[in-house]
């Protein structure tokens, strides 16, 4: 089959389109045949030699596919060939064929094409996990969602949007996507170039209260800030470091008001754990997606022979919402 492969870890010049066995599902797993996958940061960081998959999983780049199943692998019960799905999976996406635990799939609703189905599991699933069933938001809530214009950004507005409208959300974005962040339903949007310390203007958009959420994948850069924005009982979940791994935190206050700071990862979790998150998407989020309340935005849609250029426009940051690789049609 035809896979994206590395050579070497690196640059886009570690990028070769190449030719690989087809793998098999193993046990409580399937075949899916690929039509359609994602770029997501973390690609990028695994093909730089710094996030290997978790062991057992395939070396080749992608963690979501779309597609159909083209065979059902021992233990399987209620999944059959044929059936168009999405699913989480831990490496293996930019290819043709790749396997996928059977308790991680879903149903692509009929509404939706394979591009689309293709953004759904990594960000959404994402932000659903962290800003709902760790962050706990609820309606009446006030959420900060880092890095404007991203897959999980965009995805956590849209979420906040569909399944919780009465919530006040505030966004930290660039200047240039400052507009279609606002577009989206943002009630505020911070230019983070100008505001780098965003917590007095917070403040003074929630009255001095606070925000009860905060997804950050920025990391060390952005630990003061977001503490200061935190209102009592706040919580904090990070899901990235881009800026660093070490800063100074006051103690004290964080007891004081009663905040949580929680550190989360998607991809390394158990099987059995991600298929319970998977599930209770499908149950309270997927529905959106059915009736197009939820349409994930796609920049633009590469073949995979043009990987290159889709982890060009990832690294230099020119995309809003995600960045899908075509892999067959």
């Amino acid at each position: 089959m035809k896979a994206v492969l590395l050579e070497g870890f690196g640059g886009l010049e570690v990028l070769k389109v190449g030719e690989v066995a087809v793998p098999q599902p193993g046990e409580g797993q399937v075949l899916v045949k690929v039509m359609a996958t994602s770029i997501n940061r973390p690609d990028l960081v695994q093909r730089e030699g710094k996030y290997p998959p978790p062991p057992g999983d395939s070396e080749i780049l992608g963690l979501e596919v779309a597609g159909v199943i083209e065979e059902v692998g021992p233990g399987v019960t209620g999944w059959q060939k044929g059936e168009r799905v999405m699913s989480l999976v831990g490496g293996g996406a930019y290819a043709e064929y790749a396997v996928a635990y059977a308790s991680h799939l879903m149903r692509i609703p009929e509404s939706m094409s394979f591009e689309e189905a293709a953004c759904v599991c990594e960000s959404y699933i994402t932000a659903f996990l962290n800003v709902f069933m760790i962050g706990g938001l609820k309606d009446n809530n006030t959420v900060i969602l880092h890095g404007g214009g991203g897959g999980v950004n965009t995805a956590g507005l849209q979420l906040c949007k569909a399944l919780v409208p009465a919530t006040k959300i505030i966004v930290t974005a660039a200047p240039e996507k400052i507009e279609r962040v606002k577009e989206l339903g943002a009630d505020l949007v911070v230019n983070f170039r100008e505001t780098p310390d965003f917590s007095e203007v917070v403040k003074e958009f929630t009255n001095k209260k606070g925000v009860d959420v905060i997804l950050d994948h920025v990391g060390a850069k952005y630990l003061a800030p977001n503490m200061n924005s935190l209102g009592y009982a706040g919580r904090l979940v990070i899901i990235g470091i881009v800026s660093g791994i070490k800063a100074e935190l006051n103690l004290a206050l964080m007891m004081v008001k009663r905040q949580q700071i929680i550190g989360s990862v998607l991809r390394s979790r158990p099987v059995k754990d991600k298929g319970e998150i998977v599930a209770e998407f499908t149950k309270t989020a997927l529905p959106k997606f059915a009736d197009r309340t939820i349409v994930p935005i796609i920049e633009k849609v590469f073949p995979l022979d043009q990987v290159v250029e889709a982890h060009r426009m990832m690294e230099e940051d020119r995309h809003f919402g995600k960045i899908v690789l075509k892999v067959a049609s």
